[in-house]
């Protein structure tokens, strides 16, 4: 990293240590004082180790996910004990900035943690991550056991494949080491430092990269193919990321609770089979077998594909009351549901184009919704 970004990033955390209203006397704080997450893991909760450059990132990327527990920023894979968030920086140590995290493999696979790491970094760059620069900011996947190792090298191989990167895929997958928690400032600070960590972020580049290679493509709001037993995870970004993945349209739509114009919108006059997902989760929303003319310019549906991803509450903006929908996991503004529908419900669920994607019948099994794909098998098209 470039002097006046040290100096930059230093700043930052000086700020957040007084925001919280203390300042550790030094920046090292006692072994015994630092948590080791390996012996307070409960047995039914697994760990994963993952390197992504700055920890304030990976950690805010991790924590949003349904199923993990804990998210822990700190360092490892070095030589040196109990180090200072200082000595690692300054790449005397052999450590990373790394997290460790506790997740409930019940609600969510390695494997899919696996994927949301690959969507959250540059695995092409092994000279550290965006404008973080140095062996210390490097990405690496830290396995616990066989199974992990597998899954990372198939994971990494499979990317690899893709031909997503035109460069080499440069993480190292290496034996879980010892694992030292970061000083208690470095903790959640997307919380505890809301806009010095997005103002960082956005600085970064990060996420300016991972649109570009990812475009509208869940990351870490995702939908990440479940594995056989498992389900699906959705969930919201942060602010920094919505705003460079969604277009202003969207963001206005999902965020703001705005209304696109009828008639003047991507769906509302799609006849193709498929299903309709929130933009920002990619949780499945409205199928194209329960959509209808409803002659007022917006797509409309006679009801959800699954309930259990809608929320209702009452809306009594504009001098009316009217009966608001929203998606359950990204908390997205979608539109509103009337009770003029045609049979056999009798609901009209009046949806902005701009808070959907439309994810194709051929596309259903490559987007990970293969489940969906038996409510097109009688049509015939």
């Amino acid at each position: 990293m470039n002097k006046v970004l040290i100096i930059w990033r230093g700043w930052a955390v000086l700020l957040g240590v007084l925001l919280l209203g203390w300042l550790p006397a030094h920046a090292d704080i006692n072994a015994s004082e630092r948590r080791n997450i390996n012996m307070e893991n409960p047995t039914h909760y697994n760990l994963a180790s993952f390197a992504g450059g700055c920890f304030w990132c990976t950690e805010a990327d991790f924590a949003k996910i349904d199923g993990v527990v804990e998210v822990v920023s700190g360092y490892t894979g070095g030589r040196k004990e109990n180090p200072t968030y200082e000595e690692v920086c300054a790449g005397r140590t052999g450590h990373l900035e790394a997290v460790q995290i506790r997740f409930d493999p019940e609600k969510i696979s390695y494997s899919q943690l696996l994927d949301i790491f690959w969507r959250s970094v540059d695995p092409t760059d092994g000279g550290g991550q965006f404008v973080d620069r140095g062996p210390q900011y490097r990405p690496a996947i830290f396995y616990h056991d066989a199974q992990q190792k597998n899954l990372a090298e198939s994971s990494k191989a499979a990317l690899a494949a893709s031909g997503r990167f035109t460069r080499p895929i440069v993480v190292e997958i290496l034996p879980a080491q010892t694992f030292y928690a970061a000083e208690d400032y470095h903790q959640q600070y997307f919380k505890t430092c809301p806009l010095r960590y997005q103002s960082y972020r956005q600085h970064s580049g990060r996420d300016q990269f991972l649109v570009k290679i990812w475009g509208s493509e869940p990351r870490t709001a995702t939908a990440a193919p479940a594995a056989p037993g498992q389900t699906r995870v959705y969930t919201k970004p942060d602010p920094v990321q919505l705003k460079a993945t969604l277009t202003p349209r969207q963001y206005q739509v999902t965020q703001e609770e705005g209304t696109e114009p009828p008639f003047q919108n991507e769906y509302w006059n799609n006849h193709r089979e498929g299903i309709y997902v929130d933009v920002v989760s990619g949780e499945p929303l409205f199928s194209s077998r329960d959509k209808f003319d409803s002659g007022t310019g917006w797509p409309s549906f006679t009801k959800p594909l699954a309930p259990q991803n809608i929320t209702e509450k009452k809306d009594r903006k504009l001098f009316m009351e009217r009966t608001e929908v929203r998606s359950k996991h990204a908390d997205s503004h979608l539109g509103h549901v009337f009770p003029d529908g045609p049979r056999p419900t009798g609901l009209r669920y009046c949806i902005n184009s701009a808070a959907l994607r439309f994810i194709p019948k051929d596309d259903l099994v490559k987007e990970g919704y293969s489940e969906f794909l038996p409510l097109f098998e009688d049509t015939g098209k």
